[in-house]
Formats: C-alpha cells, structure tokens, sequence
C-alpha cells in the first residue's frame, strides 16, 4: 500500500484514546486542523521528548484552530499511565493491531521500528504535511507549527 502523501486524503480509523473513547481524525473534519503523529512507544526517551515538546506546544497549537493526536501501538491504560505521568493534554489513540498505521502507510524503520511521522490534516480532512524522521522528534512539533500557522492564516 502506497503511504500517503500531501494532497492525500487522510483515512478514516477509529481507534480507542486513552480515556476510551473511539477517536479518528475525521471526527475534526470541518472543525479543526489535526496535528497526527505516530510514534513507537510510549515512555521511552525519544518519544518521552517528543510526547512533551508537543505539550509544551499544545495551546499555541490549540490558539491556531489545531488538535494533537499521538498514536502507537501501546495499549488504552498504557497510554493512560503516559499521559498522567507526562501531563499530556492531548489524546493518544491505541492503535493495537497497527489498522491506523497501515492505512496511513507508516513505514518501519530498519525493518524493526514502528515508523516516526507526523501529518497535518486540514480541516477538509487533506494531508497538507508529512513529516519522517526517527531521531528528530522536536523538529515534528516545530514542523507542525509552522504548517498549522500557515493554514490558519489562508482563507
């Protein structure tokens, strides 16, 4: 499956967040901008770092007319241990069985890693940015911002 690319729509997946609810970046469509970014794992250093950079950005996102979602493969309570522990204002969807990954075409790195990458979804629900890189996880948040300020600014 080709992965999807700016100019794509984004699919529609549903997953559980970690306050249970069933979730998909469609439900903002004609609503909000959606900041989506798929990490590995929670609690470890680079996603840790990563998690937080986007809270530490979250009401500038927010300010902007955008919504953050973090996804992974970690399940509803570990997300919910993470999120506590982290104060993260934002939902992370448990993506358990990779359906959202998939679709979105999220490679892994070296064959081994889940893949770390980032989407902003426009409020027409079409990707207007992708951002890959496994190491680089406070670029994905300043990426991010630069892209939602910029659709916030267009008519």
């Amino acid at each position: 499956m080709k992965p999807i690319d700016v100019g794509d729509r984004a699919p529609d997946v549903a997953l559980p967040s970690q306050g249970g609810e069933q979730v998909s970046p469609a439900d903002y469509r004609g609503k909000n901008v959606v900041v989506l970014f798929f990490y590995p794992k929670d609690g470890t250093p680079v996603c840790t770092a990563e998690a937080c950079s986007f809270r530490d950005a979250y009401e500038t996102f927010a300010e902007a007319g955008a919504v953050v979602i973090g996804v992974s493969s970690d399940s509803v309570d570990r997300h919910r241990s993470f999120a506590e522990e982290h104060r993260l204002p934002f939902l992370l969807l448990a993506d358990r069985d990779g359906r959202l990954r998939k679709a979105f075409g999220v490679p892994k790195t070296l064959g081994l890693l889940p893949g770390r990458v980032t989407y902003v979804i426009d409020k027409e629900g079409v990707v207007r940015h992708v951002f890959r890189s496994q190491m680089a996880a406070e670029k994905h948040v300043r990426e991010a911002l630069e892209v939602v300020r910029r659709l916030a600014q267009s008519p």
